[in-house]
């Protein structure tokens, strides 16, 4: 060893460059610090996690929890390289377990090994939802009729569909507070009663884009909280007087219902089988709706005419052929009744 080597001022050992060797460093150097105990919150109704004060749906097990839970608290020295953490997990009570963990890691390019044990502690809290669910709490609702008419049972089971794609989208989108509180059929329609204005506007907005219509808010004051005024709204959705697929008489022709446009409909002419516009006043009266429709017997049929089977009367009625279908002797089509009158809609 000359005077001019580097050596480690603790043990001697000869470096190439000044300061402790890696050793010796590694023997003053707390490569790893353990907690001795970490807290998971969850809902014992709905199962979600509290982090920090953000609550998160998860189905995960608590047996996937808590290995992840153990490794928080876990913080390696910042130059410790490819660490790994091994985690054995022991239920104590339904509150408590024990994890221990084997760790290991490179320090200084040598390898380094150490154990700890960390106490989970299994917290259970009401999250926000299940606080509001099980409180009753709601801030609107969202009340789906039809103008001059009972809604159809087809038409309420379309708005309680939407209305729940409508929440489960928001759910998983992390909305938590955006859910549907109940959902009753009325005589006169039905009832939505909902956790957040947003789903609420949601739900009026998928409705009358699916099924037609018109919506209103009606706004009522409930209170005040912490300075900010509290409010409750009311919904009305309405419906069109006319539905899709309703067959209407219009100017001594049957016509099958498109979509609405204010007050004026888009209808297929089922004889010539062309598309146009009416106004609903022109409309004579309602004849039925395609998903009512019977299935009927077609007899024969030639280029000009067909034969239809009138199910309950067993009797053959000839009828033109209708331009937009190309119908078979053999066949079957449907059919709905105005008086004694068959008419045939698809």
């Amino acid at each position: 060893m000359s005077i001019t080597d580097c050596f480690c001022p603790k043990c001697g050992k000869t470096l190439e460059q000044e300061g402790l060797c890696n050793h010796c460093r590694i023997g003053n150097t707390p490569w790893f610090e353990c907690d001795h105990r970490v807290k998971s919150t969850h809902c014992p109704s709905c199962g979600a996690i509290k982090q920090v004060n953000t609550w998160t749906d998860t189905d995960r097990e608590r047996a996937v929890l808590a290995p992840e839970l153990a490794k928080t608290a876990v913080h390696f020295h910042p130059d410790v390289r490819k660490p790994s953490m091994v985690v054995k997990v022991q239920d104590n009570t339904l509150n408590r377990s024990t994890a221990t963990i084997a760790l290991k890691g490179l320090l200084y390019n040598t390898p380094v090994e150490g154990t700890c044990t960390v106490e989970l502690i299994w917290h259970k809290e009401q999250c926000d939802r299940c606080n509001r669910i099980s409180g009753s709490y709601y801030e609107g609702n969202v009340q789906v009729r039809a103008d001059g008419r009972l809604p159809s049972t087809y038409e309420l089971q379309q708005s309680a569909g939407i209305a729940q794609a409508v929440e489960d989208s928001l759910q998983d989108g992390g909305e938590r507070l955006s859910f549907i509180v109940d959902m009753n059929q009325t005589r006169e329609g039905l009832d939505i009663t909902i956790g957040s204005q947003h789903i609420g506007t949601l739900i009026s907005q998928g409705i009358i884009a699916q099924l037609g219509g018109r919506f209103t808010t009606h706004p009522k004051l409930v209170g005040e909280k912490k300075g900010r005024q509290l409010y409750r709204i009311t919904y009305s959705v309405r419906l069109p007087r006319y539905q899709k697929q309703d067959i209407v008489l219009t100017r001594g022709r049957y016509v099958e219902v498109i979509r609405v446009e204010s007050s004026h409909l888009k209808v297929l002419d089922l004889t010539e089988g062309i598309q146009r516009s009416v106004r609903e006043d022109d409309v004579e009266r309602l004849i039925g709706n395609v998903r009512d429709a019977e299935s009927a017997l077609v007899v024969f049929a030639d280029d000009h005419s067909i034969g239809i089977l009138d199910p309950e009367t067993c009797q053959t009625k000839e009828f033109r052929k209708l331009k937009w279908q190309d119908t078979k002797a053999g066949q079957h089509v449907l059919i709905l009744r105005d008086g004694d009158q068959l008419v045939v809609v698809g």
